[in-house]
């Protein structure tokens, strides 16, 4: 692939990111897709809530549209660089000012060109919308104050010239632009204030969306108007929902599906390893699962409450029980491996302790029990994230600290529950936008982050904004260390597992290894069928 380095302001920023700079991908194809591989189809339990960028900010929903949609630049499989996607060239002037060109002769697969008008229309329409399942808050360096769009923010000087003038410096947005966050819509067709409807989506990705049958199937197919480096091997990909993981694991074992991504259980897992007709694929992986804090409540408003859920979780325990031991305790909301990265709530909180526990709350002057509602989601996480929920429940209760009350709702209602204080405790999980430890901490430390749990600590907030704008590596790394010793203090989460990127694939499949990395983008171009 014939790449161009951007010319750009040079920093470290995280886990081996060498520069500011992005860089140019190949010039693509024109007119044929060239796509030669068999269809294929990909099996998953993930659920998903809209095909309108605007509108989500799940793993199943993003899966689909980092296959449909354009962005302006692209992190190929296996790099951490941005290389262009839409974006022909783009550079940091100043650490305030990021500017991209446009692919010349870009158009969406229903034909209408692409400019950079449709590019701040995307932009400037999430922001607007604001809609609480999506990932607005990512695109906070271009938000104005008020949380409303900032009209000064994206300049547009010509249909292929796009001027970011960014409200604080902020070595992250680049990669920001990588995401379904900043994923490009076409103005004509995608209304500004409500989210479209899924039949009527269209991006100028890859593929476009052939058919799309909610919960059951999408089908995929390559567009012949796509001008960038992820050219699809395979004419046409089918993605089938299941419901349950035995099912997804029978289907994989029987060949109705080619690959099986996202959830089989760790027993599935286990025991698939041991079959001849699949292959079991690990990759790298930093999924992340985390219980977070309603301090809207009033279980959840008190601190040492807070420490004290945290003081008892067992994460070794649970690993074991609820996970057959295939994930790894987590002791920061930032995974090991990424730069900065601190086992702050280790450092703090030891092991398990109930007499830690009850010191807490004495101190304080807080009654045992405490009456806590734990809340989970039983399907969009896996089969376990029950026997997790049981597990950290019976730690709290076997304590004598606390009276736990359980409860679930399926994703997309569980979403606005959370968010309107229905539980006092819930659980939750991540798969990075982008690899870099600020990743993990913005989106969930400033102002109560994408969950909107009410937490609120300026002193967080100051030490997001220093890190995003700090080029030298030892300092920010610094920087990212006392956030996540302020998360240990503050307990606005508590992280509980880390673990890896799993696939099953069937016979002729190939491809599938190099897709399952850290970031957790299913590169469905990348992936073909021999015939």
């Amino acid at each position: 692939m014939n790449r161009r380095k951007f010319s750009a302001v040079l920093a470290a920023v995280g886990l081996m990111l060498a520069a500011l700079s992005a860089c140019g991908g190949d010039d693509g194809s024109s007119g044929e897709t060239g796509a030669s591989g068999e269809s294929w189809t990909l099996g998953t339990t993930d659920k998903v809530t809209t095909l309108d960028p605007a509108g989500a900010y799940d793993l199943g929903s993003w899966t689909l549209m980092y296959n449909m949609y354009q962005t302006l630049l692209t992190i190929p499989a296996g790099e951490n660089e941005p290389q262009g996607d839409a974006a022909e060239s783009c550079e940091y002037s100043d650490p305030s000012t990021f500017q991209c060109t446009l692919k010349e002769g870009l158009t969406f697969a229903n034909g209408n060109d692409l400019t950079s008008s449709d590019v701040k229309f995307s932009l400037e329409r999430n922001i607007a919308l604001a809609d609480p399942n999506g990932a607005s808050g990512l695109l906070a360096s271009i938000t104005g104050k008020d949380g409303a769009v900032d009209p000064k923010a994206i300049e547009t000087p010509s249909d292929a010239e796009i001027i970011f003038h960014l409200n604080k410096p902020d070595t992250t947005f680049q990669f920001v632009l990588t995401t379904n966050a900043s994923a490009i819509v076409d103005e004509e067709t995608f209304p500004e204030g409500e989210l479209i409807a899924n039949e009527e989506a269209v991006g100028s990705g890859p593929f476009k969306m052939e058919q799309y049958k909610d919960g059951q199937q999408a089908v995929l197919t390559s567009s012949a108007e796509y001008d960038g480096p992820k050219a699809p091997e395979s004419e046409r990909v089918f993605v089938s929902y299941y419901q349950e993981p035995a099912q997804l694991k029978q289907a994989v074992e029987n060949g109705e599906v080619d690959v099986a991504w996202r959830s089989l259980s760790p027993t599935d897992v286990n025991d698939l390893e041991g079959s001849d007709s699949v292959d079991v694929v690990k990759g790298d992986g930093s999924e992340i699962r985390y219980w977070v804090f309603q301090l809207g409540t009033k279980t959840g408003a008190k601190k040492p409450i807070r420490q004290a859920a945290a003081q008892l979780i067992d994460r070794e325990t649970i690993a074991e029980k609820a996970y057959a031991g295939t994930v790894d305790p987590l002791f920061s909301l930032v995974p090991p491996g990424f730069a900065g990265q601190q086992d702050t709530f280790s450092e703090k909180y030891g092991e398990s302790n109930v007499q830690a526990a009850k010191s807490l709350l004495k101190d304080a002057g807080i009654k045992t029990p405490v009456n806590l509602t734990l809340g989970y989601t039983p399907s969009h996480y896996g089969p376990n994230a029950v026997d997790e929920a049981n597990e950290y429940a019976a730690q709290l209760e076997e304590s004598g600290l606390f009276k736990v009350d359980i409860k679930s709702a399926e994703w997309t209602q569980y979403q606005n529950l959370y968010k309107e204080g229905a539980y006092d405790l819930f659980q939750l999980g991540w798969f990075p936008d982008f690899l870099d430890a600020d990743n993990y901490l913005a989106p969930f430390v400033v102002d109560g982050g994408f969950y909107a749990n009410n937490y609120s600590n300026p002193e967080a907030n100051k030490l997001v904004a220093a890190e995003q704008a700090e080029t030298d590596s030892a300092a920010r790394d610094k920087l990212i260390e006392q956030l996540q010793t302020i998360v240990a203090e503050d307990v606005p989460v508590i992280p509980s597992w880390v673990g890896k990127n799993i696939a099953v694939a069937g016979p002729g499949m190939s491809g599938v290894d190099g897709t399952l990395g850290p970031a957790f983008i299913f590169r469905m171009w990348t992936v073909s069928k021999d015939g």
